[in-house]
């Protein structure tokens, strides 16, 4: 009788080994499944896009493309990487309202370029500082990943409502030669273009094509009385807000607008260059323009929108 329990017991156990060794493998085949279909849920490369509107390729080919009429023919390799050189003498540090970035005190302090209710931000102590800090942001992959992926239907779409709305109010046309200033990897360009604006390209330091070229807002590359319509939510970036207000006005038609999207009740990002207290400032700067329009937006941070329209003569041929 012991010899029979003990051979039916080894018989029991070697029955059941092999059951629960299968379920153990079972086990672990199925949360690999799981884990690997949750990771795939979660994925960017999992979010579709809309069909009329794609973002560029994130490693574009180089090409040579001419955009619009320049002061340098803007003839170039659009993949080219932005310089911060200062050779150039006709370049942003040789304007007359540029402060001299040497001059410790006028940088620093930023009293030199400020106006009432608008402070340029300290601790720049060049100009090529500045270029490199907005290059950080720029040029942060992690960012540039989410600009191209989950956040680009999104943007696309908001800023498609804001353009229709200003078509609607008929101070943007389907024929509108139209630029935006510090467009990045080029959402503004495209909503442009899903509205119906197909003569639309962005300026940025670090270009996208074919959306957004290579350009500095404080120099823009273009001649004078280019563009019927500019755009720009990037003016707390700017180190010289008279400069940028200046180039805009330069670059417009007479009788062209401009739209731009500030933060006034509250403070922009770490990379800003400049705080607005009001829209006071604005007004103030853009010489050669009037308002037509001041009104609250939800522009991702930003809380007004000022409309300007160029007076028809101005100083600039």
């Amino acid at each position: 009788m012991i010899k029979t329990a003990s051979l039916s017991s080894i018989s029991n156990t070697t029955t059941t080994k092999p059951f629960i060794l299968r379920i153990f493998i079972f086990s672990v085949v199925l949360s690999i499944s799981i884990l690997s279909f949750l990771l795939f849920l979660q994925s960017p490369h999992h979010l579709p896009y809309k069909k009329t509107i794609t973002p560029p390729n994130t490693t574009p080919t180089p090409s040579t493309t001419t955009y619009f009429s320049s002061r340098k023919s803007f003839s170039q390799d659009t993949t080219t990487p932005p310089t911060t050189s200062t050779t150039n003498e006709n370049n942003k540090h040789n304007n007359e309202d540029i402060i001299d970035t040497n001059n410790d005190n006028n940088n620093k302090n930023g009293a030199a370029n400020d106006v009432e209710g608008l402070r340029t931000r300290p601790g720049y102590e060049s100009y090529e500082k500045y270029v490199q800090r907005q290059l950080d942001k720029t040029l942060n992959p992690k960012l540039r990943k989410v600009w191209i992926t989950r956040d680009w239907d999104r943007k696309v779409n908001v800023f498609s409502k804001f353009f229709s709305d200003l078509i609607g109010k008929k101070l943007l046309s389907n024929d509108s030669k139209a630029l935006c200033i510090g467009a990045r990897v080029g959402q503004e360009v495209a909503a442009l273009k899903r509205v119906g604006v197909p003569n639309s390209v962005g300026i940025d330091l670090v270009p996208y094509p074919p959306l957004v070229m290579k350009g500095d807002f404080h120099d823009q590359p273009f001649d004078n009385n280019t563009f019927d319509f500019e755009f720009s939510n990037v003016f707390d970036h700017a180190l010289y807000p008279s400069k940028f207000v200046r180039e805009i006005e330069r670059t417009l038609k007479p009788g062209g607008i401009c739209v731009l999207h500030v933060a006034v009740s509250r403070r922009a990002d770490k990379y800003s260059a400049n705080d607005l207290f009001s829209v006071a400032p604005l007004m103030k700067l853009f010489e050669e323009s009037e308002v037509v329009r001041v009104k609250n937006v939800d522009g991702f941070g930003l809380d007004t929108e000022v409309v300007f329209r160029k007076k028809i003569k101005s100083q600039w041929p």
